[in-house]
């Protein structure tokens, strides 16, 4: 076996599961994470409090009550048949709950959006303390085999445990012995309602990442304190609230693997019990790794299991190249999203189970299926209806596959892109496509292919200003730049703060020591990003001194040694520049696309052709077209 550390069982209580892998509450797609080889899997989260307590929702249902109870018993039975233990998350919001009225917490507060939070009483703590004990037998009762306490992420016991929060200056305040002393009432409640033999766990995150918040040395003291009551402890980062301390919880590619790490081997070597660490654990050499090493005893996989579910059983039979890798676009997370959008970069199926297949059928009947364009959409039709036994063409006019994956994957933070090119290029290498590299595809030439199906998916094209000098030869686009770098001088103007361009910036400051300036007609930069890529690069950007902004300003002119732009005002101001880059944004190649309509009654456009968006829209509709063929 390749990883027999992450593949051995482990006991916790009375429970043993098979393997060191959790399943984290994300998504609802339980049965697909235990089919795929999960050994525990945390099958959503239960409001303690219903109709008070829940962030998400006013309307939350409670997943216990006399209406709802059987559908969550369905989860246990959709875990359970395929050998995971089923687990629930017990949540409670404290003073970010969303419900009018019921929001408490540490202290009386008025919240950013105006609601009052109102300071919990002793009976207010009893009363909780006992819907978590309630919550939890509800779970075993209807055959949950262990339960998970959020005492992480900013939410109520973690409130009282942050002396950001907690200001109080009674019993539960002050000291770390005051301010554990309601979650402890917590967790003795959980134990005496589920009894001693009953697995019980909890999430924890060591640092927040705010300011006077809860530092880790308090932290491990708590778990010591919390210890008599567990069986198991996860170890997280960051806070749900706020895209501060959120983008901790989700890092984004411009952070490390496994950043949580560190902090859970020193929980490890301070208590009894299994530690179990969450966060960008991507891979299962990372994952065997940490086991084998003794730094925890399991790892507990959010996104990549949203990106494959089936990780865990590729990883065991030796298939771990087969496993798609997340590339940490954070468009899994209806934070980071705003609730819109939803979905995942590299699994359609994710958010859209009810009809999208787990597995693709194979095809009634043998069609020609011919692909013109070998960006993420196209390659991801080209599999999908090879999968399905059609026969299948790609046409690709530059001599490598991967469209604008093969620029953004050289970039230093996207090693995670990188991962997902290299896996494509696999599958496509290991397939049955007809891959035609070179060669520029016509409507003659397909016609002459005599296709049933076309997908078009030829992309966009880097936009070129009319801007005075721009034909010189130190002036380059994007993606000539991300080629290129070796080749740049010491001062380098990059033309357009978009994602594309400040990425590019960042890259050349920060990791190549360039002198770079970003001019930019807008007055921010990356705007089209999610709200946790944006803070993820903000953090980067904000650290990089020499990496400078001129926003509300255009570029006038490029001469041979610089960089004219005009201002708000209408002055000009000159800039060094050894090297110009245009970054202006994308123009899809429509009209190309279009022309290919009426070889036959079967042909979709897909990506950027439709128009410039990202990963996730090309893979969904490749390969949703594909399914279809």
């Amino acid at each position: 076996m390749d990883f027999p550390h992450l593949f051995s069982p482990l006991t916790i209580n009375s429970m043993v599961t098979k393997n060191r892998i959790v399943a984290t509450p994300t998504g609802d797609f339980f049965e697909d994470k235990a089919l795929g080889g999960a050994g525990i899997v945390i099958a959503g989260h239960a409001i303690v409090e219903p109709g008070h307590s829940s962030y998400s929702s006013a309307d939350e249902p409670d997943p216990f009550a006399k209406y709802e109870v059987e559908e969550t018993r369905r989860r246990v039975l959709k875990i359970h048949q395929a050998g995971a233990k089923a687990s629930i998350e017990l949540f409670h919001g404290g003073e970010y709950a969303r419900v009018h009225g019921f929001a408490r917490g540490p202290v009386a507060k008025t919240r950013d959006d105006g609601i009052e939070v109102r300071a919990m009483t002793a009976q207010d703590m009893d009363l909780v303390a006992g819907l978590f004990g309630r919550a939890a037998r509800e779970a075993r009762d209807i055959g949950f085999d262990m339960v998970f306490l959020h005492f992480g992420h900013g939410w109520l016991p973690a409130q009282f445990l942050s002396p950001r929060n907690n200001q109080r200056t009674d019993e539960y305040g002050g000291s770390l012995e005051n301010r554990a002393r309601f979650p402890l009432q917590i967790l003795a409640a959980v134990r005496e309602a589920v009894g001693p033999r009953f697995p019980v766990d909890m999430r924890i995150s060591a640092y927040e990442f705010m300011e006077n918040s809860i530092e880790f040395p308090d932290v491990l003291e708590f778990i010591r304190m919390a210890e008599p009551y567990l069986d198991t402890v996860q170890i997280s980062a960051g806070v749900d609230i706020g895209i501060q301390g959120n983008v901790h919880c989700a890092t984004t590619n411009f952070e490390k693997h496994m950043p949580n790490a560190v902090w859970a081997a020193e929980v490890k070597k301070n208590v009894n019990i299994p530690v179990s660490v969450v966060g960008a654990v991507m891979t299962p050499d990372e994952a065997e790794q940490l086991i084998a090493g003794e730094s925890v005893d399991m790892v507990a996989l959010g996104r990549p299991l949203i990106a494959d579910p089936d990780w865990p059983r590729k990883a065991q039979e030796g298939r771990a190249d087969e496993i798609v890798p997340c590339i940490r676009c954070l468009q899994c997370y209806h934070i980071s999203t705003n609730r819109r959008n939803v979905g995942c970069s590299v699994n359609p199926r994710f958010w859209n189970e009810s009809f999208i297949p787990r597995r693709a059928e194979p095809a009634a009947r043998t069609r020609h299926v011919v692909v013109v364009g070998g960006g993420p959409g196209g390659l991801t039709a080209a599999l999908t209806a090879a999968e399905r036994g059609h026969r299948v063409t790609l046409l690709e006019r530059e001599t490598v596959l991967g469209g604008q994956l093969q620029y953004v994957a050289r970039e230093h933070y996207k090693q995670d892109i990188r991962a997902y090119l290299d896996y494509l290029l696999r599958k496509v290498a290991d397939s049955t496509i007809d891959v035609r590299l070179g060669c520029e595809a016509t409507p003659d030439r397909v016609a002459e292919l005599a296709p049933d199906a076309l997908v078009v998916a030829v992309g966009a094209t880097e936009v070129t200003p009319p801007i005075p000098g721009i034909d010189q030869p130190h002036v380059m686009t994007g993606n000539d730049a991300i080629m290129r770098e070796d080749e740049l001088g010491e001062h380098v103007v990059v033309v357009g703060a978009g994602s594309i361009g400040t990425e590019i910036g960042l890259e050349l400051a920060r990791l190549r020591g360039k002198q770079v300036t970003l001019v930019e007609m807008g007055d921010r930069y990356a705007p089209q990003g999610n709200s946790l890529y944006r803070e993820g690069l903000w953090q980067k950007v904000d650290t990089t001194p020499n990496l400078q902004f001129r926003f509300r300003s255009r570029c006038a002119r490029i001469e041979a040694d610089g960089v004219v732009v005009v201002d708000e005002r209408g002055t000009e101001h000159r800039l060094r520049a050894d090297n110009v880059v245009i970054s202006v944004g994308m123009r899809a190649r429509s009209e190309q696309a279009r022309a290919f309509y009426g070889i036959t009654p079967e042909i979709v456009m897909v990506g950027d052709c439709v128009r410039p968006r990202i990963i996730m829209d090309a893979v969904f509709e490749g390969h949703t077209y594909a399914l279809n063929v």
